[in-house]
């Protein structure tokens, strides 16, 4: 399937594993059957797990699936010059234009974390990943004249919205936008309302390394998942902290990580985590960051604010907010693990040892 989302402008890498589990027979009944779909699209797979009483066919699911992926790419897509997204990109117009009422909420909730994180936020910074060569894997360190420049053409609060009108505009002609940062989730939040729309309550959504979970095994065990140890290697996954979803209601779980896409100059490293506020890559030593929530295009959003925030401002933020994120820095070649208060104070989920 064609990869549909700029996934460079997402600090991205698997970021959960899903822990084995074996079914149990009790008497002489057997559990529901786990059903699972897997593919690929918007450059990554997806694994999707469900249950139910009353059995789905596999081939329904799957169907729907692939149809409702297919409706992503049409609007969302940033490769496909006839999405709606690249038409809106690509036309300088300043005049107001229809869109959609899923489109104008991914706006809205961009525009929401942009103000939230004094603009850290913020789905319009693809110029900046081209002036410093992360979209061509062509590195360099540009002069601050061009940075300043660049950042003169950026900025989500460029971008107007008439909600009773279902209408958008730009007050720039050449911004635009790419909605990878949250594309991921927002995906699985569509995939998750089929399983729900066909009865299924019982489901794990996994699509690049991010998850919804809802419900419980079929033996009536708690789902465990595991955040995955942040190393360079993109061949070696390794558990980290395990977690135990306690919210059969629904818990999304949304990673961002910093380490897989950087270069060096002049003995100095850059990481491809860009701050819009300043034009440059973070400095800070927070390589992943996880943030737990209830609607998956949100967590995928603020996930992406927390590495451009850094771990003393995005636990400021995060307590402030109430969001439940777990951090991981690096110091001095050692793994430091933290989480926000909203996550220490949590009964949907627990952290628990390997």
């Amino acid at each position: 399937m064609m990869k549909i989302l700029n996934i460079s402008l997402k600090p991205y890498w698997l970021a959960v594993i899903v822990l084995p589990f074996f079914l149990l027979i009790s008497g002489c009944s057997e559990p529901p059957k786990i059903e699972k779909v897997s593919g690929y699209a918007q450059g990554t797979t997806y694994h999707i797990s469900w249950w139910s009483e009353k059995p789905v066919p596999t081939e329904t699911i799957s169907g729907q699936f692939d149809q409702m992926l297919a409706v992503i790419d049409k609007e969302l897509s940033t490769y496909r010059p006839d999405s709606f997204i690249s038409r809106w990109n690509h036309n300088p117009s300043t005049d107001w234009q229809p869109a959609s009422a899923d489109f104008i909420h991914l706006l809205s909730v961009a525009k929401m974390i942009h103000h939230k994180t004094n603009g850290c936020y913020d789905p319009t910074i693809g110029p900046l990943f081209a002036l410093w060569g992360f979209k061509k894997d062509v590195l360099q360190v540009p002069e601050q004249q061009k940075i300043a420049a660049v950042q003169a053409g950026i900025g989500i609060d460029k971008v107007e919205i008439n909600d009773d009108g279902l209408r958008i505009r730009k007050t720039l002609p050449g911004l635009q936008l790419d909605f990878s940062s949250m594309g991921e989730g927002y995906t699985i939040g569509k995939l998750s309302q089929i399983l729900e729309m066909n009865g299924i309550t019982n489901y794990l959504v996994e699509f690049g390394g991010d998850m919804k979970i809802r419900g419980h095994k079929p033996e009536g065990q708690k789902w465990r998942i595991a955040i995955e140890r942040p190393i360079p290697s993109k061949d070696k996954r390794v558990p980290y902290q395990i977690v135990v979803i306690e919210d059969e209601n629904g818990v999304t779980l949304d990673t961002s990580g910093t380490y897989h896409h950087s270069f060096d100059a002049d003995g100095k490293a850059y990481s491809h985590i860009l701050d819009p506020r300043t034009g440059a890559p973070v400095t800070h030593d927070l390589v992943s960051a996880s943030v737990f929530g209830q609607v998956s295009e949100v967590s995928d959003a603020w996930a992406t604010a927390m590495l451009c925030l850094g771990p003393e401002a995005g636990r400021e933020i995060a307590d402030k907010e109430n969001l439940p994120v777990f951090f991981i820095q690096s110091q001095q070649d050692k793994l430091v693990a933290s989480q926000s208060k909203a996550l220490a104070a949590s009964k949907r989920v627990q952290l628990v040892q390997q």
